[in-house]
């Protein structure tokens, strides 16, 4: 069991930098903006381009990572991950950032699947993989503080030009070390199949991803004109389309790309659904609050980062805590940790002004982090729960695409939202209208988690009686 747990240290690597570099440039967006002299809407493009790269190829990763094997995916998107990084940090224009950001999630999205397809192989028992669905959540909390440290300490340097590059060339010597650890310590597993891979599917998959979460990303403060609508019509048809080609393949015994067996799982339908409404509330309030504390509070860029390391701190904490507490009293932990954060988000709306103490602001986000940190690790866990091992690549790609779908989701159209409140020249006073209401739309998607939460079977995260 010890050699499992060093191999978990090794494959959460992937988690540590696919979660750094949605947070790391967060808090670097102004500087980015001005030195290359992008748009509100670019600017969103640039930090969503990751999110549609990931969520466009993860059902693929997943896939691959069955037919190929999981490590053979794992070392693959590790590597491309540090030469798109560093084609991130060389970047001159928005159109260059644009592609390599791409380019990162397209390399996440061939690790990140290996991720959790592993932990639930490593660790079958229930009680194991909660405690390692814990290390799991640990290591959201210290990409987070890494990321949102990390991206304001780079923001901030004086002494060299255009110094947030270096939030992109971080990533290059934990890209060596985790390749190199990898190549030592994991071993391969695959699930064994003589079919030929599916690579139609993959490719109308991907298209209708890609022309959905683009459409939404383009959408700039929420003006959807007619090419976006069209857009989104094209991909509803070839998402459409592609479902049934897959049922098809399914019943003549052709190669396909998702299996629906998934489906007749009900911890994993009320476990996606809940992941999507948890992080179409969590990633648009990230890229808010940053915005409202650089521009609308105008805390500069390493005092914002340190600020949300106390999000990151509770996170850490409360994945410790949580995974005895959830052993103990089941999914009432997870009740509580989603009014936890309901309660912190109310809080945030009264309190947070623009002469809020700096004691407040680290108390507040602190205690967000605890409920957050509660709520993750066992999200997956629910979902992926009992899944036959033939099936838990797919599972996994299936989870984290449609848990980044609504990050995507989250970030335009509450981001939208925020700057349709905000105005062309807002005042603070418009800053912190703005702020409420966003608030308000992610305390609707809690509300949406905590019934989801209550359906779940009791078997699924026994308590002690």
């Amino acid at each position: 069991m010890k050699s499992n747990y060093l191999k978990l240290f090794v494959i959460l690597f992937a988690q540590l930098l696919s979660i750094m570099d949605i947070f790391i440039i967060n808090v670097s967006i102004p500087s980015i903006q001005r030195d290359i002299h992008a748009s509100n809407g670019e600017m969103q493009f640039i930090i969503a381009a990751y999110l549609i790269g990931f969520a466009s190829f993860l059902i693929t990763g997943g896939r691959l990572g069955d037919f190929y094997g999981r490590k053979k995916l794992f070392l693959a998107g590790l590597i491309l991950f540090m030469a798109s990084s560093t084609a991130c940090g060389l970047s001159s224009n928005s159109l260059f950032l644009i592609i390599s950001r791409f380019l990162q999630g397209f390399s996440a999205a061939l690790m990140s699947p290996q991720v959790l397809s592993m932990i639930q192989i490593l660790f079958p028992r229930h009680e194991e993989r909660t405690k390692a669905m814990g290390w799991y959540g640990i290591t959201i909390g210290i990409g987070t503080i890494l990321g949102q440290f990390l991206g304001g300490y780079f923001s901030s340097l004086t002494f060299i030009n255009e110094a947030w590059r270096l939030i992109f060339f971080i990533n290059i010597p934990i890209c060596l070390l985790a390749v190199f650890l990898g190549f030592k310590i994991l071993e391969e597993s695959k699930t064994a199949s003589v079919e030929k891979f599916d690579f139609f599917g993959v490719a109308v998959l991907a298209s209708g991803l890609f022309c959905f979460t683009y459409a939404l990303t383009m959408s700039e403060q929420g003006n959807f004109d007619f090419k976006n609508l069209f857009l989104i019509s094209i991909s509803v048809i070839i998402l459409l389309f592609f479902i049934n080609n897959q049922k098809l393949k399914i019943l003549k015994g052709k190669p396909y790309l998702i299996d629906f067996k998934l489906f007749k799982f009900k911890n994993f339908n009320l476990g996606i659904l809940a992941v999507s409404f948890f992080f179409i509330m969590l990633d648009s309030y990230f890229y808010i609050l940053s915005i409202f504390f650089q521009e609308g509070l105008k805390i500069d860029p390493l005092d914002s980062g340190e600020v949300l390391v106390f999000q990151g701190i509770g996170f850490i904490l409360a994945s410790i805590f949580s995974t005895k507490l959830i052993l103990r009293y089941g999914k009432k932990i997870l009740i509580m940790g989603l009014l936890l954060i309901i309660a912190v988000l109310l809080l945030q709306g009264y309190f947070i002004t623009g002469g809020s103490s700096i004691f407040i602001l680290y108390l507040l986000l602190f205690i967000h982090g605890i409920g957050v940190g509660s709520i993750i690790p066992s999200l997956a866990n629910i979902a992926l729960s009992g899944i036959p091992k033939d099936l838990i690549g797919n599972a996994s790609g299936v989870y984290i695409t449609l848990q980044q779908t609504a990050a995507i989701i989250g970030i335009i159209i509450i981001g939208s939202l925020f700057y349709y409140f905000l105005g062309q020249e807002p005042l603070v006073s418009d800053y912190q209208k703005a702020f409420k209401i966003a608030l308000s739309t992610n305390i609707i998607c809690l509300i949406a988690v905590i019934g989801l939460i209550l359906k779940v079977p009791n078997n699924i995260l026994p308590g002690k009686k």
